[in-house]
């Protein structure tokens, strides 16, 4: 059993919720890239292209590349020195075709400049600095960087969101800033050094923006000349009466769900259909904050990636190393499988995710907890998927529209379902099935009538045998 918090109408529910059942991941360490403390490793990711290349921000060390081609044994095969762009740190990277798009800049305990550079990766093995860009003025660091068509969204911690013209990868151009007020959450004498751009998703022009102490906001960017803040939050029950908001450090985007990772407040969903009235819908909180301490507390939840196929939230939590969260139910997140510990003195920093493998960064550190290895962590993990004869069922499936008013279409590119017992059911947030599941006739699409549905979330169920692919939709 765990306590899931909820506030409705300015009051506060504990509701004593049953702990979800959970694949069994098999979480399994691969290799070790071990660095040193004078060259922190902050964050990584793989190539989206699909080659073997891990790229590791490095922070003081640069950007380090790996090949990967054998897991077990990772060949680091080119660096790009902090001298390629001003001497400033590697703290995050990205990447977007051929380019990485690096934040650079310390935002740690000796601050520097914040900025941008890009990185031509057509040859993993032989990068090459296309370019740079340092926000005038700034002062705190780079915290993040997504980039989405011909702009780059950088978040430059104190100095906020900078928007970039990365039309040209040899001549980046500034377009906008937009630093959100300090004056959200409404606490006493609010303390600028406490309000960070740091983490960050980019939809259709739109920033979800993890503002550190300053909570979370939405900024309108279709007008790239001046975004617009249209929605905020910040958990009443850290400020109120506490006057202490904990720091919204990453957060995942899925439909009308916004996913954060809260430091040592753990993980709360969010409902974000309303920009105007943000919602709280679900709220993974296993140390009781805000009664914990930030020095005391086992999770410091910082980067954050979702399975979508297994329901599965992954973060990196500090000296916990990583927890995995079931959101099956987004109204009762419930931790559901782990790796590493409180007992090993080590405490993560970056995670990542590509097919069934994961990358956890290591950070040195002292305070809020105490860890003297940097480095990379590779492990693999059982995904959710279905026998052979099932697996091409759940191929490319699309299911539209959403939201939807009165009929719910399933398309799946291979038709092998034609040949298996496929069936189909609807339930609610709360886990409650809507619809008895039937067998799906053959034909090329399956159309499912929703219109006895309230307006509301719900979860599409598709079933072969013993295996089960859930689709989350909104009925209007």
């Amino acid at each position: 059993m765990k306590t899931v918090v909820f506030i409705i109408g300015g009051l506060f529910y504990q509701l004593n919720l049953c702990s979800q059942t959970c694949n069994n991941l098999n979480i399994t360490h691969q290799a070790d890239i071990a660095s040193v403390c004078s060259g922190i490793a902050m964050t990584m990711i793989h190539d989206d292209l699909s080659r073997p290349y891990l790229y590791v921000a490095n922070k003081e060390a640069g950007l380090k590349i790996y090949d990967i081609t054998t897991i077990t044994s990772p060949i680091l095969v080119a660096t790009v020195p902090t001298t390629a762009f001003d001497t400033l740190h590697v703290m995050n990277v990205s990447q977007t075709g051929n380019y990485l798009y690096l934040a650079v800049g310390n935002s740690f305990t000796n601050p520097q400049k914040g900025g941008m550079a890009i990185i031509d990766v057509t040859n993993p093995s032989a990068p090459s600095v296309t370019d740079y860009y340092v926000v005038p003025g700034s002062h705190s660091g780079g915290g993040i960087v997504k980039v989405e068509g011909n702009y780059a969204y950088l978040g430059a911690m104190g100095s906020g969101l900078v928007v970039l013209d990365v039309t040209s990868k040899s001549n980046i151009q500034f377009v906008s800033q937009f630093v959100p007020s300090i004056n959200y959450p409404p606490i006493t004498n609010p303390n600028p050094n406490y309000y960070n751009a740091r983490g960050m998703d980019v939809k259709n022009s739109i920033v979800y923006l993890c503002y550190d102490g300053g909570g979370f906001r939405i900024i309108n960017c279709t007008n790239k000349l001046a975004p617009k803040e249209t929605g905020r939050w910040c958990n009443p029950v850290m400020y109120t009466p506490l006057d202490h908001p904990k720091a919204y450090n990453n957060i995942v985007v899925d439909g009308n769900l916004a996913y954060i990772a809260v430091d040592y407040a753990g993980m709360e969903v969010l409902n974000i259909s309303d920009t105007s009235n943000i919602t709280l819908t679900g709220w993974w909180n296993p140390y009781n904050a805000p009664n914990n301490n930030w020095f005391s507390s086992q999770v410091h939840a910082n980067e954050i990636h979702l399975d979508k196929n297994c329901n599965h939230i992954f973060m990196s939590t500090g000296k916990s190393d990583m927890m995995v969260v079931d959101v099956t139910n987004p109204t009762q997140p419930d931790s559901c499988n782990f790796y590493g510990g409180v007992s090993n003195g080590l405490g993560t920093w970056g995670i990542g995710l590509y097919q069934n493998q994961i990358y956890l960064t290591y950070i040195c550190s002292v305070i809020p907890f105490a860890s003297n290895w940097t480095g990379v962590k590779i492990l693999t993990y059982t995904p959710c998927t279905t026998g052979l004869g099932e697996s091409a069922v759940f191929d490319n499936i699309k299911v539209f529209p959403t939201p939807a008013d009165c009929e719910l279409t399933v398309e799946m590119e291979n038709k092998n379902w034609i040949s298996l017992d496929l069936k189909i059911s609807v339930s609610n947030v709360l886990g409650q099935n809507c619809k008895s599941p039937y067998t799906v006739p053959s034909s090329d699409k399956i159309v499912v009538d929703i219109s006895s549905l309230n307006s509301g979330i719900y979860f599409l169920h598709l079933s072969v045998n013993d295996k089960t692919l859930t689709r989350k939709f909104i009925k209007d």
